[in-house]
């Protein structure tokens, strides 16, 4: 997907990085505030919250490895953040979509709750503690075309906020088939890419269940229990198979997971040529 250059504006209230930060592209009215939960307060003493608005409750699940999200409406946010601030444990940070001129309407938000949360569970990064998704509310074509706009705006603050809620974590693998990488070695059927966050392994990749030795106890094995206990993938026979695209921090942890094992994976894993990541990355750049 093309991107065009944009310039975001990020204010601090009060001057805190971690504090409330109101976020915008200087182009356009939307604004997207994050409201740390500790700050629910101050955010109330803002005329923004007493708006309608669409909010998005960041959090953790009980263990703490996998990310939440419930995506909801409201005519006021002020009444229904404090709501679910009484009744709602598992979110620490709120995010709130609103309308600088205050023209966002409750038939914008309605239809952006239902379209925000279909978008959020076809990206597959965060699991949403909405329930059922309802279906879609009727809506205007002028209004939907406007919801569409506001939508490709907050998804854009969003991620720029650090919550790329509606952003696969990787490129279509069969339209970018180049960018491919693969993980062959000691038994693994691996591929994935290397991409700006980290790196991917494609659904479908799989490795040994066999451990080695030195796994026991070691970070190959909290890797894998970790990916096993969240259903990322599967054990089938001697295999584990990955069941759905995920992102790590790193090629090598990429490489730990499928091998079992302590692996470099800027020498694990390589294009289709035998290239390694190292010659195709590093080595290029230092050049």
């Amino acid at each position: 997907m093309n991107q065009t250059p944009k310039t975001i504006q990020i204010f601090l209230p009060g001057g805190d990085p971690q504090g409330i930060r109101v976020a915008e592209i200087t182009t356009r009215i939307l604004q997207v505030i994050e409201v740390p939960r500790k700050l629910l307060s101050d955010f109330f003493q803002m005329p923004e919250s007493n708006q309608v608005g669409v909010y998005f409750l960041f959090g953790e699940s009980e263990e703490g490895d996998e990310p939440i999200v419930y995506i909801g409406q409201t005519g006021d946010l002020r009444t229904r953040l404090a709501t679910h601030n009484n009744k709602k444990d598992f979110w620490e940070r709120a995010l709130v979509v609103i309308s600088r001129t205050n023209s966002m309407t409750q038939t914008h938000a309605v239809f952006l709750e239902w379209y925000c949360l279909q978008a959020c569970r076809k990206a597959e990064r965060f699991a949403d503690e909405n329930g059922n998704s309802g279906s879609q509310p009727h809506t205007p074509a002028p209004l939907e075309a406007d919801c569409l706009e506001i939508f490709d705006t907050a998804k854009t603050l969003l991620a720029t906020l650090g919550y790329p809620v509606f952003d696969p974590i990787t490129s279509n693998p069969a339209a970018d088939k180049d960018e491919t990488l693969f993980c062959n070695t000691s038994g693994t059927d691996g591929r994935g890419q290397y991409t700006t966050e980290g790196f991917v392994v494609l659904k479908g990749s799989s490795g040994p269940l066999r451990k080695t030795p030195s796994a026991d106890g070691n970070r190959a094995e909290r890797i894998r229990v970790k990916l096993l206990k969240n259903n990322i993938f599967k054990i089938e026979g001697d295999r584990v198979i990955f069941q759905k695209d995920h992102l790590f921090n790193s090629p090598s942890g990429a490489a730990v997971a499928l091998l079992g094992r302590n692996s470099n994976g800027w020498r694990a894993w390589k294009d289709k040529d035998g290239r390694t990541l190292d010659e195709l990355k590093r080595q290029t750049e230092d050049t």
